[in-house]
């Protein structure tokens, strides 16, 4: 048994977990604008609700960047107190066990790598839609992280007069059509044009992100988690229909591209970190 944890700035969502099952969970908010020690010692009373002889290890996946090997998180998103927290340090002193700490788009990669819709592949790309976009990679069957587990931040690319994040995000609708893309999702479902128009723009923006990640890492699968992955038939054709124009059309065809249905994927990966 392990534990996962996924810490967000909204929630700190802990989970028990045996594989691919999360067996329990204690998820409550996250005192994000508290004191380091504040979010922190309510980290440990969460882990401590589910911790037992039969957890073997910790893992940790954070919105930040991390230096992987030391287990240290430095400036995390929505956790203004958190510049740098040696949290590997703080959590085995704690609990005893061993504790690893990733981003947490790399947890979700590596959850649907091992126990979802990337099962069985060697190279994939994790994409995770939702505030923002993060992604993570599996290469030669390994998680790659890069310098402080900064690899893979695509959404950072230009794109357009901003980058992939502002255009494939949430952002894209409250900002550039002034709606949340749940209420364009209502919308478009009801057949009105205007929503479904600004979802087809949507799709192609997406079309030419996933054409990035395509040149980059010609990966066997890309899996699309986060908010807007439900939202995924509203924009798959014209993503699609986008994804014509690559240059390789053996590459689109020899990957798969699809939206992930693993619950809680982001936690189960977690979980995975300590694994050899």
């Amino acid at each position: 048994m392990k534990i996962g944890i996924d810490l967000g700035g909204t929630n700190m969502r802990v989970g028990l977990t045996d594989g691919a099952t999360l067996v329990n969970s204690v998820i409550e908010p996250c005192p994000s604008k508290e004191a380091e020690e504040v979010v922190v010692n309510q980290l440990k009373r969460q882990i401590a609700q589910l911790m037992s002889e039969d957890v073997t290890s910790i893992g940790v996946g954070v919105p930040s960047v991390v230096d992987s090997q030391q287990g240290i998180v430095y400036n995390v998103a929505n956790i203004p107190s958190w510049k740098e927290v040696h949290l590997k340090e703080i959590l085995e002193k704690e609990f005893g066990v061993p504790v690893a700490v990733n981003n947490d788009a790399n947890c979700f990669a590596l959850g649907v790598w091992k126990y979802g819709e990337g099962k069985g592949t060697k190279d994939m790309v994790g994409l995770t839609m939702g505030t923002g976009i993060g992604s993570g990679i599996i290469i030669d069957g390994k998680l790659y992280n890069g310098v402080n587990t900064g690899a893979g931040e695509i959404g950072s690319l230009p794109f357009k007069d901003a980058d992939y994040e502002f255009y494939c995000s949430s952002r894209f609708f409250s900002e550039l059509h002034g709606d949340t893309g749940a209420n364009f999702g209502k919308r478009a479902q009801a057949g009105d044009a205007e929503a479904v128009a600004v979802w087809k723009e949507f799709g192609e923006n997406v079309g030419e992100l996933i054409k990035a990640v395509l040149f980059t890492y010609a990966p066997e699968a890309i899996i699309i988690g986060g908010g807007i992955a439900s939202a995924f038939p509203l924009f798959e054709a014209p993503m699609r229909a986008s994804l014509e124009s690559f240059p390789y059309p053996a590459n689109v065809a020899a990957t798969r591209i699809m939206p992930s249905t693993l619950p809680n994927a982001a936690i189960l990966g977690a979980g995975a970190l300590n694994d050899k």
